[in-house]
């Protein structure tokens, strides 16, 4: 497995929009997965449609959504994986739809923000994992 930079990269197609990054965390899925989950209210509802907890060795993964395909959907993909060695993390937000061409351009810039999402939870679970 390559390592991952923590760096953020968008795709975009007319009816797609994807911002993902992946960062590489010397702590146990477990603990990484009790940080992703111990969500604070949110300022808007999600549906949680995949929630898979972390095992031994392996992978788990959490997605949320909301809105209505084919108008417009926004899909984010939480996976950690493991095979020995630091724990994988990689997100995945994806818009699609019909409308996604008429509002791409009111859109903001997600990268910053999943790079400062990957950062910050890199230091806090390997803060946690060395002490």
């Amino acid at each position: 497995m390559s390592k991952a930079t923590g760096r953020a990269h968008q795709t975009r197609t007319t009816f797609r929009m994807s911002y993902a990054v992946a960062t590489d965390i010397e702590a146990p899925p477990e603990r990484i997965w009790s940080l992703l989950t111990a969500a604070a209210d949110r300022a808007f509802k999600l549906k949680v449609e995949v929630f898979e907890v972390p095992r031994s060795e392996g992978e788990a993964r959490m997605v949320w959504a909301d809105g209505m395909a084919p108008v417009f959907r926004g899909e984010r993909t939480f996976t950690l994986t493991q095979h020995g060695g630091p724990t994988r993390f990689e997100m995945e937000e994806v818009y699609s739809g019909l409308m996604l061409p008429l509002i791409a351009g009111s859109l903001p810039d997600m990268g910053p923000h999943f790079e400062a999402y990957a950062r910050d939870l890199k230091k806090e679970a390997e803060r946690d994992e060395h002490g």
